[in-house]
């Protein structure tokens, strides 16, 4: 019963528990044993020496703690984390029965007493860091996310328990007694610690393994300072440190006037820890999950400073006993319950072995530096000054704000680890380095390109020319006129007019001589363009030329000029001219030449009476006329036409002319593709390619018109829509979406992804019962028709995932999202939890809520029947997913069902079956029937 109830409120799994309850006793002693000795040895340091005295041992808490660091950093270096934490135990132990000895004989005070306090000091942060590094290794990335709180739980008990029993036997038994409890409690850890590294750390080996990009030989203080993460993490503690000093001198100021006895104040002391623990199990079992869990460590780690300074603004009001208790308590609630939760996740995305080497640094000589910095600060600061406890209260908020800073600059830090191991782990962390050019070097090498280049080359240096248009190029273009490809002539003089616009080329008449029609067409177009006021002369000369190339090619270029201009037409009776050249066909229907010039013709003269000639070519048996005609509607920008152009994106050999068709008509093509995906005017096949042709627009409009169908029915299309947007999104980042429909759209797809992964679930739990039924009880047709349904729901949570994440990438920022998504898909463990990590601490509010669930459960092992324990949502029955499933719109999987149910022959399925015998779809209709006759027979 018990069980029960930690495993639902902590969210232990099956596995786990009893590893977890280890570790929660474990810390459950060493806090106990703390707050045992912490409040007696305080409160025998105060009655002996007085409150003058405390900021002196500070600073001598901080001298220890450095000089000892060195020789710990060494044990650190060369012995197993086992090894120091038991020789840690073992002298504490020693200390400790000591201590109770020197009290029973009465003779601890002056410097006994500085020693003392000063071991306690450092034993309350190296325990406690020790523990940390430990449950580290203990657990992994996720692990730790979920049963930290459980655990930290368990140092809250034992602050409770200690304090209170210090309380209570510090009367009864003596200062003196209460260290050899201490002690015993203590010696038990021991065979705590050998248990649980025997039963897991051996086990998870790979987490020590684990590669540092760092040099681990180096000091612990260099290697923090190497780490803006743990520079930022090492600054929270110091400030954190200073502050709750701050506060403690306050506390135990404020409490040493008002309760001189000894006694009473250890009774006071013990009383208000206690207390303060047990409102902190309060906030660790019902709030410190929930906040951390969603929203984030960031926010966490605001908690605590927030409330000290709400306290400490509450004690400049109010400068009384009661004051400073408030602020106490938030020091001493909060910061044992979500704050240490929050704190220790910080430095979960950091490899083990740079946590084991600067985490004790941090925890203990960082901790006592700061320390110190109190210390210091009370004593020249306050006391030097003489200042009244009004400006302690100050200097805490002035402390709390830099503080904060801290904690924004660490939780930018937390994000980055996460994003840096995930390039790691996944092999898309690649360094590119950026080649810097001057202008005088670029120029130069064009110029070289186009004296000794290859075609491709110098075709490739013309098109980036057409894009700049630098008229330092002209004489070098001019040279490439009597170049030997015909394709760097044409494209050489279509660059000429843009570089040279005063005055025409004397040479380029010379090319018409060149048996090339293109080039024909391009050397026209030249001559025309320089013909600014009368192109009649250039008509006049050409149209009815003795050469049937240049005829056709001059023919060509009126019917282009002719497009808005009648006169043009009518003058050169373009209509009769065209429909001559058409007539001509059968007389030239052996040359492919002469066809490909009159389909060009009839594109560009985009002339109504001529469609039905372009239509007819389309189902021409040769693929070059085809594509020829293809190009020559996009010429027309004729929708009528556009449609019939639609059916050849399905063809590869085709879809590349389409798309550059589709380019012609431009934007105003792409509602009309839209529509053919709305009203289904295609069958699906082509209908799934149609968001590739219009993302190829890479436009706004094509935003707003993916959207619009970016719900469609049918899973595959509403695939490639995300696909389409998310490569826009990646080519063209300037352009903006319509966040809040996206993030629509992936909460339908969580709701869609649930209930795949609730059925798919379903079959596999089936399948593992079924394993053991004899071949008369499961037929091999039933195991394989379960089989092809668990493949098919398998391919749709994948395709599902991607449309999920790729729809991320459209609301947060598309690498982030993309390394993500490769980690989760990575067969690392490692990989997958930092992954899972690093989107908990990525996606917000609502979206976090319902998303991360389900990435989490698409990270489990579903083969395996331990995994699917894990799992928290309610698996439906085989009736409830059957159901789920028909009622979908994915045709395969209605198919994989109706065949399956028509194998089990179960009659309780035939309600189910009925409803689908008048389907709209003549496949869904046909194995309707045969199940329903399959579960008709006796």
């Amino acid at each position: 019963m018990v069980e029960k109830l930690i495993k639902k409120i902590f969210d232990v799994r099956e596995g786990e528990f009893k590893v977890s309850l280890w570790m929660l006793a474990y810390i459950f002693l060493v806090i106990a044993v703390l707050l045992i000795i912490k409040p007696t040895v305080n409160a025998l340091f105060l009655s002996e020496l007085g409150i003058q005295q405390l900021p002196f041992a500070f600073l001598l808490v901080a001298v220890t703690a450095i000089t000892s660091s060195y020789f710990y950093s060494k044990a650190v270096s060369r012995f197993s984390l086992k090894k120091v934490i038991e020789v840690t135990i073992i002298s504490s132990i020693i200390i400790l029965i000591g201590l109770g000895i020197l009290l029973s004989l009465q003779v601890v005070s002056g410097v006994l007493l500085y020693f003392f306090y000063i071991w306690v000091a450092i034993y309350a942060v190296l325990s406690a860091s020790q523990f940390w590094v430990l449950a580290n290794l203990v657990f992994s990335i996720r692990e730790a996310k979920r049963l930290f709180g459980f655990i930290g739980s368990g140092a809250i008990l034992g602050g409770i328990i200690g304090g209170y029993l210090t309380s209570i036997l510090a009367p009864l038994i003596g200062n003196e007694n209460l260290m050899f409890v201490a002690a015993l409690l203590l010696f038990f850890c021991i065979p705590l610690l050998r248990k649980i590294w025997h039963v897991r750390v051996k086990k998870n080996g790979t987490f020590i393994k684990q590669k540092s990009p760092v040099n681990m030989t180096e000091p612990p203080l260099k290697l923090i300072l190497q780490s803006k993460h743990l520079t930022y993490i090492a600054s929270i503690v110091a400030v954190s440190v200073v502050v709750a000093k701050l506060v403690d001198y306050l506390f135990s100021d404020f409490a040493s006037s008002a309760i001189p006895d000894a006694d009473e104040l250890t009774s006071f002391f013990a009383f208000w820890f206690s207390t303060f623990n047990l409102l902190s199990l309060v906030i660790q079992l019902f709030f410190t999950h929930r906040i951390v869990g969603i929203w984030g460590v960031g926010f966490s780690l605001l908690l605590l400073p927030i409330g000290i300074f709400g306290g400490s603004i509450l004690f400049l009001l109010l400068p009384e006993l009661s004051a400073v208790v408030v602020i106490k308590a938030m020091d001493g609630v909060l910061k044992q319950s979500i704050h240490k939760s929050a704190s220790e996740l910080l430095t979960l995305p950091l490899p083990f072995e740079l946590k084991n080497k600067t985490k004790s640094f941090i925890d203990v000589v960082v901790d006592s530096l700061a320390t110190g910095i109190a210390g210091c600060l009370l004593i020249f600061v306050v006391r030097g000054l003489n200042l009244p406890s009004f400006y302690i209260g100050v200097l805490i908020i002035v402390l709390v704000c830099l503080w904060l800073y801290f904690i924004y600059k660490v939780r930018i830090e937390y994000y980055k680890t996460f994003r840096t191991n995930l390039e790691v782990l996944t092999d898309s962390f690649k360094k590119t380095k950026k080649i810097t050019t001057s202008k005088t070097s670029v120029v130069a090498g064009m110029r070289t390109v186009f004296k000794n280049g290859s075609d491709e080359q110098i075709l490739f240096m013309l098109d980036k020319l057409m894009e700049i248009n630098d008229k330092r190029f002209a004489d070098d273009v001019e040279l490439l006129l009597e170049h030997p490809s015909n394709k760097v002539k044409i494209s050489a003089i279509q660059n000429l007019y843009f570089l040279n616009g005063q005055s025409m080329t004397a040479e380029v008449s010379e090319l018409l001589k060149i048996d090339d029609r293109e080039l024909t067409i391009a050397t026209l177009a030249y001559i025309l363009s320089f013909a600014y006021k009368d192109k009649s002369f250039v008509f006049d000369s050409y149209l009815d030329h003795a050469n049937e190339r240049i005829a056709l090619a001059a023919l060509f270029c009126l019917a282009r000029e002719a497009k808005n201009n009648y006169s043009l037409k009518q003058r050169y009776s373009l209509l009769e001219r065209i429909s001559k050249s058409l007539d001509h066909i059968e007389i030239n229907q052996d040359s492919k030449t002469y066809l490909t010039a009159i389909i060009e013709l009839l594109g560009v003269a985009n002339m109504p009476l001529f469609n039905s000639a372009l239509i007819n070519f389309l189902t021409h048996p040769n693929d070059e006329i085809v594509m020829t005609t293809i190009r020559a509607i996009g010429n027309t920008m004729d929708f009528t036409l556009g449609q019939h152009i639609i059916p050849y994106l399905e063809q590869k050999k085709f879809r590349p002319v389409v798309l550059s068709a589709f380019k012609q008509y431009g934007p105003p093509i792409i509602p009309l593709l839209r529509k053919n995906v709305e009203e289904r005017l295609q069958p699906l096949p082509i209908i799934r390619l149609i968001p590739m042709a219009m993302q190829s627009f890479n436009s706004k409009e094509a935003i707003n018109q993916l959207l619009l169908v970016l719900t469609d029915n049918d899973l595959t299309v509403r695939l490639e829509v995300v696909r389409a947007l998310s490569v826009i999104r990646s080519t063209h980042p300037h352009l903006k979406f319509n966040r809040y429909k996206v993030v629509s759209v992936i909460f339908d797809e969580c709701k869609l992804h649930h209930q795949t992964l609730s059925s798919m679930h379903t079959q596999i739990i089936i399948s593992y019962r079924n394993r053991n039924k004899s071949k008369k009880e499961i037929g091999d047709a039933e195991r394989d028709a379960r089989t092809s349904l668990l493949e098919l729901l398998e391919r749709r949570l994948d395709s599902g995932l991607e449309r999920i994440f790729k729809l991320l990438g459209l609301r947060y920022q598309q690498k982030d999202v993309a390394i993500a998504y490769e980690g989760l898909l990575s067969h690392k463990q490692e990989a997958q939890h930092n992954a899972i990590e690093f989107l908990d601490n990525l996606l917000t509010g609502e979206l976090k809520r319902k998303l991360l669930p389900i990435i989490e459960e698409s990270a489990l092992d579903v083969s395996s029947e331990e995994e699917l324990q894990k799992i928290k949502h309610k698996i439906p029955s085989e009736f409830e997913c059957f159901n789920l499933l028909l009622q979908g719109n994915d045709l395969k999987i209605k198919l994989a069902v109706l065949y399956l149910i028509a194998q089990q022959k179960e009659p309780r399925y035939l309600t189910l079956v009925e409803n689908h015998l008048n389907d709209a779809d003549p496949k869904v209709k046909s194995f309707a029937k045969d199940a329903y006759t399959a579960l008709s027979k006796p």
